[in-house]
C-alpha cells in the first residue's frame, strides 16, 4: 500500500529526467533554445511559490541541474530572535534543527521539499512550456520577418473579403509562416486577387502583437518598384547605379531617377537592359504600369527638365526661395508636359521635390503679365 501512495505522489511531482527530455525535444523540433525555456520555467516556478507564500521575495531561487536530472527550489532565511516574516526569517531553535551550529545573523538556505513543491512545479512547468513555446515561436517569426522589412516577399492568397476587398496572404514556409494583411488602400486599382494565386508584395513594417507578429504589406508602395529594379538590374544591386528618387501612382505610372558615379556606365541603359528586357520584366510584374527612367542631376534645372520627360523643355528658371521653378515648354508640348489629369507634372514634382510652374512658349514673359495659362504643380507629399 505505501508503494502505491508513493507512486501516486510521484506522478504529481516534477520528474527531472522527463523535464529535461521534454526541453531537449522542444529545442530539436521547434528550434527554441533550451536556455530560453529554462529561464522562463524557473521564473514561473519562483512566481508560483511567491503566490502561495505571501511575504516571500528575492530569497527564492530554482536550480536546474541537467547532468543530475534534478530541479530544486531553495529559500534563504535569516536567523533571528523574533520572527516577523516566516517566509524570510526563522528562529534560532528552528535553524539549529537543520544546522546544529547555526548562529543569530546567519543566512540559511533551505530546500523546499518535493512534497510541497513537486505538484506546483509539475503544473507550472507544463503551463510555461506551452506558453513559452508559443511566445518563442512568435518571437522567432517576428525576428524572421522584421529582418525582411522593405523587402519583396511572395505570398499565397488565402482569403479575399467579399465586403471590404481586404486580402489575406500566407507568407513564409513551415513553422515560420505567418498571415499577412493586404489592406484595400495598399492594393493597386484594377488588380484582381483570387484564392490560391501567388503574389509579390512589399513588406512595409512588422509589428509585435499579442496574437503574434503583424506583417504590413503593400502593392502600391514605391519601394516595391525600387526592389524590383534591384532584382532585375545587377548594376543597382552592386551599387554601380544608384536610385536617387521614385515617384509612383500605382497601377498607372512611375518615375525613377537614377545616377552613376562611373562615367563609363549609362544608368538609364543599365535599367532598360538589352532590348528593354529588364524594364519590360518589371512592367510585366506591375501589370502594365508605365515606368519613366530619367537621369538624376545635381543641377536642379537639368533634373527638373528630365523629370518632365517625355515632354521637351525649352528652359527652366530656378527660384531657390521655396524650391520653386518656372518651366517653359513648346506650345505643342504643353499637354504632354502636364500629362493626363496633370499626372506627368505631378509625378515630376514628387520626384524632384520642387514646385513646378509650367508655361507655354507663346505666353507673355514680362513680369506681371497675365498668367492664366500657367500650370503650377507641387509635390503633394
Amino acid at each position: 500500500m505505501p508503494k502505491k501512495n508513493a507512486k501516486a505522489q510521484k506522478s504529481n511531482e516534477l520528474d527531472g529526467a522527463e523535464f529535461f527530455a521534454a526541453i531537449d525535444l522542444i529545442e530539436k523540433e521547434k528550434g527554441i533554445p533550451k536556455a530560453y525555456m529554462l529561464e522562463k520555467i524557473t521564473q514561473a516556478l519562483v512566481s508560483a511559490y511567491k503566490r502561495d507564500h505571501e511575504g516571500a521575495g528575492d530569497n527564492v531561487s530554482v536550480e536546474a541541474d541537467e547532468e543530475k536530472g534534478t530541479v530544486r527550489m531553495f529559500v534563504k532565511k535569516d536567523v533571528v530572535e523574533v520572527v516577523d516574516n516566516p517566509c524570510t526569517e526563522m528562529s534560532l531553535q528552528m535553524a539549529r534543527e537543520k544546522i546544529p551550529h547555526a548562529q543569530l545573523g546567519d543566512v540559511i538556505r533551505i530546500e523546499v521539499r518535493t512534497r510541497d513543491f513537486g505538484r506546483i512545479a509539475a503544473q507550472t512547468a507544463r503551463q510555461v512550456i506551452i506558453q513559452g513555446m508559443r511566445e518563442a515561436e512568435r518571437g522567432m517569426i517576428y525576428d524572421e520577418f522584421s529582418s525582411k522589412e522593405h523587402e519583396i516577399l511572395t505570398g499565397v492568397v488565402t482569403r479575399v473579403d467579399p465586403r471590404s476587398g481586404a486580402v489575406s496572404l500566407r507568407i513564409g514556409s513551415g513553422s515560420e509562416a505567418t498571415e499577412a494583411f493586404l489592406a484595400p488602400g495598399e492594393q493597386v486599382k484594377g488588380e484582381e486577387y483570387v484564392e490560391g494565386m501567388r503574389l509579390r508584395v512589399y513588406v512595409v513594417e512588422v509589428r509585435r502583437s499579442t496574437k503574434g507578429p503583424q506583417v504590413l504589406i503593400s502593392r502600391t508602395h514605391p519601394g516595391l518598384v525600387k526592389r524590383l529594379f534591384e532584382m532585375e538590374v545587377p548594376e543597382i544591386y552592386d551599387g554601380t547605379v544608384e536610385v536617387k528618387s521614385i515617384a509612383r501612382e500605382a497601377g498607372s505610372r512611375t518615375k525613377l531617377a537614377v545616377w552613376s558615379a562611373d562615367a563609363d556606365v549609362d544608368p538609364i541603359g543599365a535599367c532598360v537592359g538589352p532590348r528593354g528586357q529588364r524594364v519590360n520584366n518589371i512592367v510585366e510584374e506591375l501589370k502594365g504600369e508605365k515606368v519613366d527612367i530619367i537621369k538624376w542631376s545635381e543641377d536642379p534645372a537639368q533634373y527638373i527638365a528630365a523629370a518632365l520627360s517625355p515632354a521637351d523643355v525649352i528652359s527652366v528658371t530656378v527660384c531657390e526661395e521655396g524650391k520653386s521653378c518656372r518651366v517653359v515648354v513648346p506650345d505643342d508640348q504643353l499637354s504632354l508636359a502636364i500629362g493626363k489629369e496633370g499626372q506627368n507634372a505631378r509625378l515630376a514634382a514628387k520626384l524632384t521635390g520642387w514646385k513646378i510652374d509650367i508655361k507655354p512658349a507663346s505666353a507673355p514673359m514680362e513680369e506681371g503679365a497675365d498668367e492664366e495659362e500657367d500650370v503650377i504643380v507641387e509635390d503633394e507629399a
